[in-house]
């Protein structure tokens, strides 16, 4: 394949600054302004249980003493992989029956900043190389997620019966080589693909071993439209996350989040028993039992006495109140339905007659050896390693030979072991089923009572495992064990006839309302200190999160500047807004002067709507921090009119000064702007024939001379155009195979 150059710098422009690790320098300014506060202890110590954790918050309601995290004089953590060892750029993706694409395409870039623009109709497979790419890094792909199942088990190319397999190689200024990062599918699911990583230096590793996982939610060098859509109208919270996370203050919000909710549990907790007391009163004065009238006084008067209130709550009625429990719980006893029982005794003897039928057979024996078979693959797989077999020691047994083997005699014997197999799997089903109606006897029943007894040997069929026994059990004790049991719960109901109009249940009800009174006196006393603390931390965290979010929305604003062309839409700001399940990002605009706080879904257009999601996702990708210098954009223009169109193409032009942009397009108005302005840019169009041939079928340069050829030349409609020199055609490749 041709090696087409970009044309931007090999390095981003300017001083670096100086990086820290974003979550820790934000806890640290958070600590060096708590140390300058007027905070008291308490209140204090709760910033600290939140910073520390959700344990620690825990403790800290527990009126523990809560350490003092380190503070000023704490070293600053390096930053990220991109201040570690340079960024890592784009090099080559490869693709082999995946989506859109059959037989073995490619797409190779040079390894550093510059825009590329993959330009293709619909089918044409573009996007195929930007999810595959996706699905290569990080497993799974965010599009497919919000599909039905049906549609995520369509990943396959049905053009291709090789193996499914996706090669990245990244470079980084910092190694020799690439690495190259390949994803396989070996199974039917699209969740069955096992990836590997080979160093620059040949070794090779499994795909956690980059511990790239934080760092790609973080920084994730991948926008497709959908996402693009999601980020302006999708839910609140999810853009929210993302810039939180991406200026590191992750930590910080979670820490507000899990003091907030220490101080919501602790006002409910105190407010409690407020909420409750009418009711109590009121059940209180609808019965007739003494008990219940000194309860009401005593929770009538201006200073109630708890200790006397449980004393009251204590007298439950009945003198044996183990007995009264048994009652209770007895008059709720449930036992199988006579309806169950008989289906599951005709099941038991139906699979029984199927098994003696099927014992013994051709079958029979068929499906044992399919069964060991398939124990000895099993073995194989957890110890690959061992070819040794494990019953004899024949030395070398268990090579792949004998998985081939293994396999084709499994699958000549599973027809034959069909219908006995079905048998077996039957006869355990019922069995099962049996079992599961034999639960054990309840703890609390007497086992020297009759019912007692009669579970007792209702219980020990659970050990029978011949199936007429079982069935015989079943049909027997069963019928015994419904007797007994509606006997029993008829006697019980008679016993709780209750000659206090329910004062058990009044009882209970007013105890927990005591242990609620006292608990509350305790919440209302930690609330005080926890609501001061909340109240700092939440103003403190409002002026950091301005701190870190104005240079990326400032970047945003100057994105959408660009972009809005003649539009008199003004983005004044982003703004960070609300936490838990409230948060969200709140977007200002101005039209025609008027301002708007935070209501742009209502006043834009689709095509204002892609336009401001760009405006908010594209400055991530220059994020100092961000250790992808690379960004796959997919089909970014659709919606957009002519003159937001001639806007993108600058803005893009302008981040591969110093990022690696590929974007995917079926829209010819990028490439043609990018021709017309004269910005640098490599044009590339692909081509994908019925047979699910990809392939580069033209590449240009732009910002040094006009379009190469009409709509025809550039792929944009008709007959697949000629691969350039140097591509081999993969129709021809196909052939000569």
């Amino acid at each position: 394949m041709v090696r087409t150059v970009t044309t931007g710098p090999g390095t981003s422009t300017g001083a670096a600054p100086r990086r820290y690790d974003s979550s820790a320098d934000a806890a640290r300014s958070l600590l060096d302004r708590l140390a300058e506060s007027g905070l008291d202890p308490a209140a204090r110590r709760w910033v600290w249980a939140a910073l520390q954790g959700d344990e620690a918050v825990a403790a800290c309601a527990r009126g523990e003493e809560v350490p003092e995290p380190p503070g000023e004089g704490a070293e600053p953590v390096p930053g990220g992989a991109a201040a570690r060892g340079g960024r890592s750029f784009l090099r080559r993706i490869e693709v082999q029956g995946f989506r859109g694409i059959g037989s073995p395409s490619a797409l190779e870039f040079p390894p550093g900043p510059g825009l590329t623009v993959i330009v293709g109709r619909n089918g044409s497979g573009k996007s195929s190389f930007a999810e595959a790419a996706e699905a290569a890094l990080t497993g799974r792909n965010l599009r497919w997620d919000a599909m039905p199942a049906d549609w995520r088990d369509g990943w396959r190319n049905l053009h291709f019966d090789e193996r499914t397999e996706i090669t990245v190689e990244l470079q980084s200024p910092a190694d020799p080589g690439p690495t190259r990062v390949t994803r396989a599918w070996t199974g039917e699911s699209v969740r069955s693909a096992r990836g590997e990583v080979v160093s620059p230096d040949g070794t090779t590793a499994p795909l956690r071993s980059l511990g790239w996982d934080p760092e790609l939610s973080r920084y994730r060098p991948f926008l497709s439209y959908d996402e693009l859509g999601r980020a302006v109208t999708g839910r609140a919270a999810e853009l929210y996350d993302t810039l939180t996370a991406l200026l590191g203050l992750t930590d910080l919000t979670a820490a507000e989040r899990r003091l907030a909710k220490s101080c919501d549990r602790l006002a409910k907790q105190r407010d409690r028993p407020g909420h409750e007391h009418g009711y109590l009163v009121q059940r209180l004065h609808a019965s007739d039992d003494r008990r219940a009238r000194t309860a009401a006084e005593l929770l009538g008067a201006e200073k109630i006495d708890l200790d006397r209130l449980a004393s009251i709550a204590a007298d439950d009625g009945p003198a044996d109140r183990r007995q009264h429990v048994v009652l209770r719980r007895l008059r709720r006893l449930s036992v199988p339905e006579r309806g169950l029982l008989t289906d599951v005794v005709n099941e038991l003897r139906g699979a029984a007659m199927e098994l003696a039928m099927a014992a013994g057979t051709k079958g029979d024996h068929a499906r044992g050896v399919v069964d060991l078979l398939r124990r000895a693959m099993e073995h194989r797989e957890r110890h690959p390693s061992e070819d040794d077999c494990p019953t004899c020691g024949t030395g070398g047994a268990f090579g792949p030979e004998w998985e081939q083997r293994a396999r084709a005699e499994i699958r000549r014997l599973e027809p034959i072991a069909a219908n006995a197999s079905a048998a077996y799997e039957r006869a355990e089903s019922a069995r099962d089923q049996a079992r599961f109606l034999m639960a054990p006897m309840p703890s609390w029943l007497p086992p020297d009572s009759e019912l007692g007894r009669v579970w007792e040997e209702w219980e020990a069929g659970a050990q029978i495992s011949d199936l007429t026994q079982l069935a015989e059990h079943i049909e027997t004790v069963g019928r015994r064990l419904r007797s007994t049991a509606v006997a029993a719960r008829k006697a019980a109901g008679e016993q709780l006839d209750d000659p206090t109009d329910g004062w058990a249940e009044l009882a209970d009800q007013l105890g927990a309302w005591v242990a609620d009174a006292r608990a509350a006196a305790g919440a209302a006393e930690t609330l005080g200190p926890a609501e001061r603390g909340l109240e700092w931390l939440t103003a403190i965290a409002r002026e950091i999160r301005a701190e870190r979010l104005r240079p990326l929305a400032s970047h945003a604003e100057q994105v959408w500047h660009r972009l809005r062309q003649e539009r008199r839409i003004d983005l004044e700001a982003l703004r960070l807004v609300g936490r838990g399940a409230r948060r969200r990002v709140a977007v200002d605009v101005a039209v025609d002067g008027t301002e708007n706080d935070g209501n742009a879904p209502g006043l834009l257009s689709q095509g204002e709507f892609q336009a401001l999601a760009l405006s908010i996702c594209l400055p991530r990708t220059t994020v100092p921090d961000n250790p992808f210098g690379f960004l796959l954009l997919d089909d970014p223009v659709q919606a957009m009119d002519t003159e937001t169109v001639e806007g993108l193409a600058d803005v893009l032009a302008e981040v591969g000064r110093h990022r690696q942009l590929v974007v995917f397009t079926h829209d010819t108005r990028l490439p043609d702007a990018l021709y017309r302005i004269g910005l640098p840019a490599d044009i590339r169009r692909i081509q994908r024939d019925a047979m699910s041939n990809v392939w580069v079928a033209e590449s240009g340069r732009t910002g040094e001379a006009g379009p190469p050829g009409g709509a025809e030349d550039r792929g944009a409609a008709g007959a697949p155009a000629a691969p350039q020199p140097g591509v081999e055609n993969p129709q021809r490749a196909a052939h000569r195979r």
